[in-house]
Protein backbone atom coordinates (compact mmCIF):
# COMPACT_ATOMS: atom_id res chain seq x y z
CA UNK A 1 0.00 0.00 0.00
CA UNK A 2 1.37 3.38 -1.04
CA UNK A 3 2.27 5.84 1.68
CA UNK A 4 0.09 8.91 1.76
CA UNK A 5 1.33 12.48 1.93
CA UNK A 6 -0.61 15.65 2.72
CA UNK A 7 0.68 18.60 0.64
CA UNK A 8 -0.44 21.97 2.04
CA UNK A 9 0.22 25.09 -0.05
CA UNK A 10 -1.89 28.01 -1.28
CA UNK A 11 -0.15 27.91 -4.68
CA UNK A 12 -1.99 25.59 -7.03
CA UNK A 13 0.96 25.37 -9.42
CA UNK A 14 3.33 24.39 -6.62
CA UNK A 15 0.91 21.75 -5.34
CA UNK A 16 0.72 20.35 -8.88
CA UNK A 17 4.51 20.09 -9.04
CA UNK A 18 4.63 18.36 -5.65
CA UNK A 19 1.83 15.96 -6.58
CA UNK A 20 3.41 15.16 -9.95
CA UNK A 21 6.83 14.51 -8.39
CA UNK A 22 5.61 12.39 -5.50
CA UNK A 23 3.04 10.38 -7.45
CA UNK A 24 5.77 9.51 -9.97
CA UNK A 25 7.74 8.12 -7.02
CA UNK A 26 4.79 5.95 -5.96
CA UNK A 27 3.21 8.01 -3.21
CA UNK A 28 -0.43 8.99 -2.83
CA UNK A 29 -0.84 12.73 -2.32
CA UNK A 30 -3.77 14.67 -0.93
CA UNK A 31 -3.79 18.43 -1.49
CA UNK A 32 -4.88 21.19 0.89
CA UNK A 33 -5.14 24.86 -0.09
CA UNK A 34 -4.05 26.31 3.28
CA UNK A 35 -3.40 25.37 6.89
CA UNK A 36 -7.07 25.34 7.85
CA UNK A 37 -7.93 23.02 4.95
CA UNK A 38 -4.92 20.88 5.82
CA UNK A 39 -5.96 20.59 9.46
CA UNK A 40 -9.47 19.50 8.48
CA UNK A 41 -8.08 16.85 6.12
CA UNK A 42 -5.55 15.69 8.73
CA UNK A 43 -8.36 15.21 11.26
CA UNK A 44 -10.32 13.11 8.74
CA UNK A 45 -7.37 10.89 7.73
CA UNK A 46 -3.94 10.15 9.16
CA UNK A 47 -1.11 10.71 6.68
CA UNK A 48 2.39 9.22 6.66
CA UNK A 49 4.02 12.62 6.01
CA UNK A 50 2.93 16.24 5.87
CA UNK A 51 4.51 18.88 3.62
CA UNK A 52 3.51 22.45 4.37
CA UNK A 53 4.17 25.98 3.21
CA UNK A 54 4.60 28.77 5.75
CA UNK A 55 2.86 31.78 4.21
CA UNK A 56 -0.79 30.92 3.56
CA UNK A 57 -4.18 32.58 4.12
CA UNK A 58 -6.46 31.55 7.01
CA UNK A 59 -3.75 29.53 8.82
CA UNK A 60 0.02 29.80 8.33
CA UNK A 61 2.40 26.86 8.39
CA UNK A 62 3.67 27.33 11.94
CA UNK A 63 0.14 27.50 13.35
CA UNK A 64 -0.80 24.48 11.24
CA UNK A 65 2.16 22.47 12.59
CA UNK A 66 1.37 23.41 16.20
CA UNK A 67 -2.27 22.39 15.63
CA UNK A 68 -1.19 19.05 14.13
CA UNK A 69 1.24 18.32 16.97
CA UNK A 70 -1.60 18.90 19.45
CA UNK A 71 -3.42 15.93 17.90
CA UNK A 72 -2.45 12.55 19.38
CA UNK A 73 -2.30 10.94 15.92
CA UNK A 74 0.24 13.52 14.65
CA UNK A 75 2.71 13.67 17.50
CA UNK A 76 5.20 11.41 15.65
CA UNK A 77 4.22 11.93 11.99
CA UNK A 78 7.06 13.65 10.05
CA UNK A 79 6.31 17.23 9.00
CA UNK A 80 8.48 19.03 6.45
CA UNK A 81 8.30 22.75 5.68
CA UNK A 82 8.46 23.58 1.95
CA UNK A 83 8.67 27.35 1.81
CA UNK A 84 10.43 30.45 0.52
CA UNK A 85 11.37 31.29 4.12
CA UNK A 86 14.96 30.31 4.81
CA UNK A 87 16.22 32.48 7.68
CA UNK A 88 17.74 30.68 10.66
CA UNK A 89 15.19 32.44 12.88
CA UNK A 90 12.29 31.02 10.86
CA UNK A 91 13.85 27.56 10.81
CA UNK A 92 14.21 27.71 14.61
CA UNK A 93 10.53 28.69 14.87
CA UNK A 94 9.62 25.78 12.62
CA UNK A 95 11.63 23.34 14.70
CA UNK A 96 10.07 24.69 17.90
CA UNK A 97 6.60 24.24 16.36
CA UNK A 98 7.41 20.61 15.54
CA UNK A 99 8.75 20.58 11.97
CA UNK A 100 11.21 17.76 11.27
CA UNK A 101 12.86 19.29 8.22
CA UNK A 102 13.04 22.29 5.91
CA UNK A 103 13.08 22.53 2.12
CA UNK A 104 13.38 25.86 0.32
CA UNK A 105 11.39 26.85 -2.79
CA UNK A 106 11.91 26.66 -5.62
CA UNK A 107 12.51 22.99 -5.03
CA UNK A 108 14.22 20.33 -7.10
CA UNK A 109 11.65 17.54 -7.64
CA UNK A 110 14.36 14.87 -7.44
CA UNK A 111 15.66 16.32 -4.17
CA UNK A 112 12.11 16.43 -2.77
CA UNK A 113 11.60 12.78 -3.64
CA UNK A 114 14.95 11.82 -2.10
CA UNK A 115 14.12 13.61 1.14
CA UNK A 116 10.65 12.07 1.33
CA UNK A 117 12.08 8.57 0.72
CA UNK A 118 14.67 9.16 3.42
CA UNK A 119 12.00 10.25 5.90
CA UNK A 120 9.22 7.70 5.26
CA UNK A 121 10.75 5.12 2.92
Amino acid sequence: MAKTILAVDDSGSLRQMVVFSLKAAGYQVVEAVDGQDGLEKAKAQTFDLVLTDQNMPRMDGLTFIRSLRALTSYQKIPILMLTTEFSEEMKAKGKAAGANGWLVKPFDPQRLTEVVKKVIG
